[in-house]
């Protein structure tokens, strides 16, 4: 349908999982598509399997001030505007009772994955302001929306990920930029393989399997379950939504 066509996305957390799946998803509906991630490496697997020359790669840390302008400047350099900013890169955390959390593991889960889309919506806000147009799509969960035991890190990142997209959305509308969030449920990545081991060390399948079971639809979803969101968002078929939270999550924000 080309329903981004001649338009600009930049995805950060992009080598991989949800990110990677969007990437693929946008450049099919006509997209150019500017991938940030951590490693160099992963980037360049993730532009091979992609295979187009729309695609620009920025290895660059969230959580660094530089390195989030930088990955800002080099997209504009490279394809002149930014109409589409999926602020997706995150991290898990440990898994521990609150009690028993590290402060410094608290603090790279805050900074990754708060100090990150704060940084990104900072920098990449002045750019759609200027255009008088844009969308942006804040990654949290549906733990940005309920409590789970042992990793509160994470749970409080993602609930502060919902005040960052209120926040935003109400400074950008005058400007015609819109701010959303999207909430997922335990999705078939890297990252929910970590939890479940994480959960029960050598159990990750039956751990799977009970959480499974706690979603309405009876299953984990899948990244493509994920990016068909992220594209309705990120359309014109969304324009007069923004400051909202998105749950795609089989049901389990209805339990």
């Amino acid at each position: 349908m080309q329903r981004l066509k001649d338009k600009t996305a930049l995805i950060t957390g992009g080598a991989a999982g949800i990110g990677l799946e969007t990437a693929r998803l946008f450049l099919a509906e006509g997209a150019r598509v500017a991938l940030v991630d951590l490693r160099e490496e992963d980037l360049k697997t993730a532009a091979e399997t992609l295979g187009s020359s729309d695609v620009l790669t920025v290895a660059a840390d969230v959580s660094s001030p530089e390195d989030t302008a930088r990955y800002v400047r080099e997209t504009v350099e490279r394809f002149g505007r930014i109409d589409i900013f999926f602020n997706n890169a995150g991290i898990e955390g440990k898994v521990a009772p609150l009690t028993e959390q590290k402060i410094e593991d608290f603090d790279r889960v805050i900074a990754v994955n708060v100090r990150g889309p704060f940084l990104g919506l900072q920098n990449v806000l002045p750019v759609m302001i200027e255009q008088k147009s844009g969308s942006i799509i804040n990654m949290s969960s549906i733990a940005g929306l309920k409590g789970s035991p042992n990793v509160a890190p994470y749970i409080t990142s993602k609930h502060a990920v919902v005040g960052l997209t209120r926040a935003a959305s109400v400074e950008a509308a005058s400007a015609n930029v819109r701010v959303n969030s999207i909430h997922p449920s335990p999705v078939n990545t890297r990252m929910m393989r970590s939890l479940e081991d994480g959960f029960s060390p050598g159990h990750g399948e039956e751990i799977k399997n009970q959480l499974a079971s706690t979603i309405p639809l009876g299953r984990y979803g899948e990244s493509s379950d994920i990016a068909n969101l992220v594209l309705f968002l990120a359309s014109d078929e969304s324009a007069f939504i923004t400051g909202a939270q998105y749950p795609v999550d089989g049901g389990m924000a209805a339990t």
